[in-house]
């Protein structure tokens, strides 16, 4: 088994076009290390919810120069038997480490296999690419990028021509591409051939952005932003200034672009820790509104001053209601959409406005596909509120809403807390919560999933399970996916391991009716002691 080990590696070795991994390969082999030679060569990095996502490092099962090669490849074989061999691909990076070289191989990797590539011209927000895509006339789009992973993370979406990510057979039929690879050496991989953008495919984008705001709307909210040591400052900057907005205020120590992410343990709002510095920047300078990027720029955190003074993180079904919310007074028609695990509140504002509404599996690749959409969330901070200019979701333009949305309010003598309230007291006190367990181990998550598949609960925090779905069948709306859904008395529980991260997440709602707005205290209160106790419970039934 060692021998066989050590010749596998010996071979991705000598393929191997970065010196950087060739070294610490050849280390391993050297000292013969085999408990991680066997992680690194263990299988081969497959597509998740959101395309190619690992840690940096040698091997089929870490992101690196040999594995997006590949993937690139493959990618360019699947676009040639579907008759686009002769197509554009653009492609998109942010500011990791490796981010730059992933996107100039995969550009390589195009031309050489006959098809035309363009870069674009420095590290953009993920939205940017998205956008790109369709403005170009592309077959197919690549982003390089692992969005709010840790540092030593890299990954590689894969859009086609539609400008939304890949969904099945598509990821399956590029896989099997991918794994006809024989040899890197079969892969043709020029020195020049693709073009690098100028700055006029961000034009296009920024003068899109304009459309998500109503002419003529109050534009007064002051902000504070941090761009959470990723590439959304620039852009962001200049949507803002372009639609007349004062200039945002910056958390200046998250500013600049950094892979290492200095200030943070994980660059993610929703993150513990994550918003201190920008809470510090709103207390010094007491704006409106805080909002946050995340790395890649396509999620948007929001945060607000609460009634005791101090600042707040908004969940991500608040903002999502919000911008719905707001959507319908600015006379939106069509399709409002979100993913199972997002609130059920959406549906509800949908319906009261007389708009149609859908479900999808998790990810932005579902959400996107939806027949006549207007507007799309997930509760991990995604938002689409431009779906006919970027079919993703887009935290440029989603901070622009939201800041039209405070300002809509300010003017009004309103609050976006104020908002909040109206919503439970229409459509009842929506309380949503996360049990998310990050594993070293990956058995733990599947141990976890057959436990609760055994022997599912019959009830939680005393609310009685009404229903339980095992969701690798499928459903009638939904295809099949690897996931539990319990419905409860005023409740409802999904739990099912992520597609980009070693965790496995349990998603939780409440639903708390309110008679009156003196209600309201003792409704967040029972919202409140409920999730705590469906919490508990759940993470006692499945073992974790």
């Amino acid at each position: 088994m060692t021998q066989d080990l050590i010749a596998r590696a010996e071979a991705w070795l000598a393929e191997d076009p970065d010196s950087e991994t060739r070294e610490e390969l050849a280390k391993l082999i050297e000292s013969a290390d085999v408990e991680e030679l066997a992680a690194r060569f263990s299988g081969t990095l497959q597509f998740g919810t959101a395309g190619l996502r690992g840690e940096l490092g040698a091997g089929p099962m870490r992101m690196n120069r040999s594995v997006v090669i590949r993937a690139a490849a493959g990618l360019a074989a699947y676009l040639k038997a579907k008759g686009q061999g002769d197509g554009l691909v653009v492609i998109g990076y942010d500011a990791r480490y490796k981010s730059a070289d992933f996107a100039r191989d995969t550009a390589a990797v195009m031309v050489g296999a006959g098809l035309k590539a363009t870069v674009l011209p420095r590290p953009l927000p993920t939205p940017v690419l998205a956008y790109a895509i369709r403005h170009l006339g592309a077959v197919a789009g690549v982003e390089v990028t692992a969005s709010h992973n840790p540092p030593r993370d890299n990954g590689y979406k894969v859009y086609l021509g539609d400008g939304s990510q890949i969904v099945p057979p598509s990821d399956a039929e590029i896989a099997a591409e991918i794994n006809a690879v024989a040899s890197l050496h079969d892969v043709p991989r020029p020195e020049s051939g693709w073009e690098v953008l100028g700055e006029e495919v961000l034009d296009a984008y920024l003068a899109r952005t304009d459309a998500v705001l109503t002419e003529g709307s109050p534009r007064t909210a002051n902000v504070v932003y941090t761009a959470m040591h990723g590439v959304g400052k620039d852009v962001l900057l200049a949507a803002f200034a372009r639609a007349g907005f004062p200039e945002p205020v910056l958390v200046a120590e998250q500013a600049e672009p950094d892979p290492a992410f200095p200030t943070v343990a994980f660059p993610n709002p929703e993150e513990p820790g994550a918003m201190d510095l920008a809470f510090a920047t709103a207390r010094r300078t007491d704006p409106d509104i805080v909002l946050a990027n995340d790395p890649d720029a396509d999620r948007c955190a929001a945060a607000v001053k609460g009634r005791d003074g101090e600042w707040r993180m908004l969940r991500g079904d608040e903002v999502g209601a919000l911008l719905a919310a707001h959507l319908v007074t600015k006379g939106a028609t069509g399709v409002f959409a979100e993913s199972i695990v997002s609130s059920s509140l959406l549906g509800r504002i949908a319906e009261a406005a007389g708009l149609g509404y859908e479900e999808t599996l998790t990810g932005f690749k579902w959400i996107a596909r939806v027949d006549g959409l207007r507007y799309g969330y997930e509760e991990a901070l995604g938002y689409c509120v431009d779906p006919e200019g970027v079919r993703d979701k887009d935290g440029i333009t989603a901070a622009l809403v939201f800041a039209e949305l405070a300002s809509v309010l300010k003017e009004q003598g309103r609050t976006v807390l104020d908002l909040l309230d109206e919503l439970a007291l229409a459509h009842g006190l929506h309380a949503t919560d996360q049990l998310s367990v990050r594993v070293e181990d990956l058995t733990v998550i599947s141990d976890a999933m057959a436990r609760l598949r055994e022997q599912p609960p019959t009830a939680l925090a005393g609310l009685a399970v009404t229903k339980a779905e095992d969701l690798t069948e499928g459903t009638e709306q939904l295809p099949p996916t690897d996931g539990l859904r319990y419905y409860l008395e005023g409740a409802r529980v999904i739990v099912r391991p992520s597609g980009t991260e070693p965790k496995l997440k349990c998603y939780l709602e409440v639903v708390v009716p309110v008679g009156s707005a003196d209600e309201l205290e003792a409704a967040r209160a029972k919202g409140a002691e409920l999730l705590a106790g469906i919490k508990k419970d759940l993470a006692a039934a499945a073992g974790i």
